[in-house]
């Protein structure tokens, strides 16, 4: 069994339409390998999937390469994927199974208190992340999600959003006479998703415009 880092917080409709798109997305991942899958729900909203069959060992790799693994054995000095859970003046906390807390001083996203970093850079709660565990030592964002951060302040601007499945923002854009405004909608978990505007789009100019759409939280990331 893979607990996938991922998280699926919606309920009622949204939550059958959520695993129903997991469910497709899994079957994407393994493709062609030989296995029978079942796709479940934990009680603390992190998806399960039980694998069996002549490649399961490969389907398992598969789908912590592409979601991350939640594990009640975390090493220190390792990598692994956390939800963003919370934040506070000391710093953010992530979902890895387990509160990890990432003090302000080991973000290294710049000046600003963490809730400052945190509107910067547009972070949805769930938002998944990876960080190096620390042990006994504090734990800290991994250098590759500090990249990708970084890389999001340098790119065109992005509307950040969750509790929505991507097939679910890209029909609200349509419905609100925004496909021309965007490049693309970029899957960063189940529910979160992260709308890449054209050079010309405000983000923040289409977050009032859809906002109304989508009951979610969105976040601009403004270059």
């Amino acid at each position: 069994m893979v607990v996938l880092a991922t998280k699926l917080y919606v309920r009622g409709d949204a939550r059958d339409r959520a695993l129903d798109s997991l469910r497709s997305l899994v079957g994407n991942a393994l493709g062609d390998l030989d296995v029978d899958y079942e796709v479940g729900v934990r009680h603390d909203d992190f998806p399960s999937v039980t694998i069996e069959g002549d490649d399961a060992v490969v389907a398992r790799n598969v789908l912590r390469e592409e979601w991350g693994e939640v594990t009640d054995d975390l090493q220190a000095g390792e990598t692994y994927v956390g939800t963003f859970e919370s934040w506070d003046d000391e710093g953010f906390v992530l979902d890895a199974g387990q509160d990890v807390r990432i003090p302000a001083d080991e973000l290294d996203l710049g000046p600003g208190s963490p809730a400052q970093v945190r509107e910067r850079f547009g972070l949805v709660q769930h938002l998944p992340m990876k960080f190096v565990y620390g042990g006994d030592e504090p734990s800290r964002l991994a250098d590759e999600e500090r990249d990708r951060l970084y890389d999001w302040s340098r790119g065109n601007g992005r509307l950040n959003v969750n509790s929505a499945t991507r097939a679910e923002v890209r029909a609200t854009l349509n419905r609100a006479g925004h496909a021309q405004d965007i490049v693309t909608i970029e899957r960063l978990g189940l529910l979160e998703q992260s709308v890449i505007c054209t050079e010309d789009t405000d983000p923040p100019g289409l977050l009032a415009s859809v906002g109304e759409y989508l009951p979610a939280e969105l976040r601009c990331v403004v270059p």
